[in-house]
């Protein structure tokens, strides 16, 4: 290993002139890689609501649709206005109230339901349909258009305004993320470590490594806004570690070799060997949301994973060589560091372990209630803010027209239109329901249907399939909603056994039911391959069980708070933050758990063994705490998604709530079951020859 080390010092430049050019095709696959904007596309595939998308997509040429509501407009502009909108490119068709009138079908003629609908004194409801998929290019682009034609008094609401208004507001704030980040971690480090360009060095070692895995995602085709939001930042927080290792370990083989390249090599082979065990976890942590059913859990593990493993090539190759070349001006710009000597607070901490002990029981009751009571919300409009185009118009659609959803109903198109009008009137009798259209209920019994344009029909009805709207005064996520998409299923299912049920309500009651799931298959899969890493790496049985409760522990004060403060968090949130603080805290557990083993066997007893493993660890632990608190803190004090605010609130405060429960807790956890370590242990005794100890240490 100390021969990669020799090698990377000796073509440092050369190392870095390729660092820097493989620059140009990650920045080019950054710019190119699609961004999805669109959390329901995550669902699987092979549930019926997801299947019902496909359908409208192949067979009705229809991807999505839009209600928009016009306020205080003639109705020779409201026609003008709907001319306009269906020349816009990927809008399939504008259904209002006349669209029948122009084909000289008398207004008396047309159903009063359909009227209603429509219109609700000075304001009046279209449905414009797309003919592409909800977070298509094509259908945000359509959707810009729109609102350039519409004036003020228009609202354009639905999952697609939604989306797009997400795809604006996450391009403008992601920059700004990486900013705040780097700004907040350079303030961070600059007063943690002995050099004030030291930081810059880490920064631009992780900020290559970012670029690569942003550059790198252009293979998986497309990431999600989230992926790409929290990834920069997310790596930065979770790789800072192994830069903060490396230079330490350099500072400390300077004392042992006179040429600072030899202690250099010496350094970045002590980094690989430690860092290699320590990454694993973290990366661990990520690949346990690839075993999500909602694919975004592995959209952001792959993305994560990617970047750990590539942040620590840069770390043994980049940063070394980035070190030397800067060597004299890091000598110019160091500095005393600012953090204290925390040996006092140390002996405190052991000294008084079993008070730690006693706070760590107390509080394991109310954590786990807080965790498990926290409430969190699926409906996706809540992440955004209240002032954006799409929400306000969201709440003038429940304003002025009482809708809050509206689903999408395929049937058989053999059924017949007494079975259509049976079907129709028992939906419309469910609590909730304002109404229910589709070509039968446009037709009545007054209106021959050879006179109905190709166009009403071909956006209804195909050889195979009748398409129906519903309209709905209950909001999606709710348990009013949710509710009332089982009973529609089980009505239209009474007709047609495969009849399907589509829209943004349908999908996200089946996100709910997924991602419930999702939750427990993820925290066991995370904590089961954590378990297993430590176990190996220890060689011990007790070890694991001991080091994870810690660390969930803390994750349940991290997830429980919520509660007693009366916080919603985001679904995604529940399921995704168990694993990341796992995965990137229980490394400071493994720090100090590596020193206590150490000294063991070199013969200390547990006393003399964990003051040594705390002392000499707690700085370390403090530093990397702070540092991941302060890439992700500032995020989420900024953004204006709560989606991504509420993630990184949580990281932010999971990394303190690990650091301040790993240093006061764990080694009373020490110091209660030394015994049962060293006995179900291998590398904790020593058998009393000094050789033993000269072959460990050297191993």
């Amino acid at each position: 290993m100390n021969s990669f080390g020799k090698f990377v010092v000796k073509h440092r430049k050369l190392i870095m002139l390729i660092g820097v050019l493989l620059l140009i095709p990650s920045a080019l696959g950054m710019i190119n890689t699609r961004v999805n904007y669109d959390i329901l596309y995550y669902l699987p595939e092979e549930i019926e609501t997801m299947k019902g998308q496909d359908i409208l997509v192949d067979q009705f040429g229809t991807g999505s649709f839009s209600m928009f509501v016009v306020e205080g407009m003639e109705t020779k502009d409201i026609t003008k206005m709907k001319s306009q909108i269906e020349e816009v490119n990927h809008v399939k068709k504008v259904v209002w109230f006349d669209t029948l009138a122009d084909t000289s079908i008398p207004m008396e003629l047309l159903p009063d339901n359909l009227y209603t609908a429509f219109n609700n004194g000075e304001c009046t409801l279209m449905a414009i349909i797309f003919d592409d998929t909800t977070s298509a290019s094509g259908t945000m682009d359509a959707i810009e258009e729109i609102r350039k034609i519409a004036g003020k008094q228009c609202f354009l609401s639905g999952m697609s305004a939604v989306v797009t208004d997400t795809k604006n507001l996450s391009e403008a704030e992601t920059p700004i993320y990486v900013c705040i980040a780097v700004i907040l971690s350079c303030i961070v480090l600059g007063l943690l470590m002995d050099s004030y360009l030291i930081p810059f060095l880490f920064l631009a070692s992780i900020g290559i490594a970012i670029l690569y895995n942003l550059g790198s995602n252009y293979f998986l085709g497309e990431i999600s806004y989230i992926t790409k939001a929290l990834s920069a930042v997310l790596q930065l927080g979770v790789t800072m570690d192994y830069s903060i290792f490396l230079w330490h370990s350099y500072k400390e083989e300077q004392r042992n070799f006179e040429d600072k390249n030899d202690a250099m090599a010496r350094a970045i082979t002590n980094t690989i060997s430690s860092v290699v065990g320590s990454s694993i976890t973290t990366v661990a942590g990520f690949i346990a949301l690839c075993f999500m059913s909602f694919t975004l859990g592995m959209d952001l593990g792959v993305v994560m994973a990617k970047g750990v493993v590539l942040g620590v090539i840069s770390c043994v190759t980049i940063l070394p060589s980035m070190i030397l070349i800067f060597d004299k001006l890091l000598e110019k710009t160091s500095h005393k560091a600012l953090v204290p000597d925390l040996t006092k607070l140390s002996n405190f901490i052991i000294k008084h372990f079993a008070v730690f002990a006693v706070i760590f029981i107390a509080f394991i009751a109310p954590a786990i209630y807080g965790y498990t009571h926290t409430s969190v919300y699926y409906n996706l409009d809540e992440t955004l803010p209240k002032d954006l185009d799409s929400i306000i118009a969201n709440t003038k659609l429940k304003d002025e027209f009482d809708m809050n959803s509206t689903h999408m109903l395929l049937v058989d198109s053999s059924l017949s239109s007494k079975d259509i009008n049976r079907l129709t009137d028992e939906v419309k009798e469910l609590d909730g329901i304002k109404w229910v259209i589709g070509l039968d209920s446009i037709i009545g019994p007054e209106i021959p249907e050879e006179i109905i344009p190709d166009s009403i029909k071909e956006v209804l009805e195909n050889d195979n399939y009748k398409l129906m709207l519903v309209g709905s005064e209950y909001k999606v996520a709710s348990d009013d909603v949710n509710s009332q998409c089982d009973e529609i299923s089980r009505i239209i299912k009474s007709y047609d056994e495969n009849a399907m049920l589509v829209g943004e309500a349908p999908c996200t009651k089946d996100l709910i039911t997924i991602t419930d799931k999702d939750f427990q298959t993820v925290s066991i899969v995370s904590i089961g391959i954590i378990f297993l890493i430590i176990l190996v790496l220890f060689k011990s049985i007790s070890l694991p069980i001991l080091l994870v409760a810690v660390i969930e522990f803390a994750i349940f004060v991290n997830m429980g708070i919520p509660y007693y403060t009366g916080t919603k968090l985001p679904f995604i949130a529940s399921i995704v933050i168990g694993t990341i603080q796992l995965g990137a805290t229980v490394d400071y557990a493994i720090l100090m758990t590596n020193r206590y083993k150490r000294e063991r066997f070199n013969g200390s007893d547990k006393k003399e063994a964990i003051k040594i493993a705390h002392s000499t660890s707690i700085q370390s632990i403090i530093i990397s705490g702070l540092s991941f608190f302060a890439a992700t803190f500032g995020v989420g004090c900024y953004s204006n998604i709560d989606m991504i605010s509420s993630l990184c609130t949580l990281m932010a405060r999971g990394a303190i709530i690990s650091m301040i429960v790993v240093i006061c807790v764990l080694p009373a956890i020490f110091m209660i079951f030394d015994k049962v370590i060293i006995h179900t242990s291998i590398g904790f005794k020593n058998k009393g020859t000094k050789q033993e100890v000269i072959n460990y240490e050297q191993k």
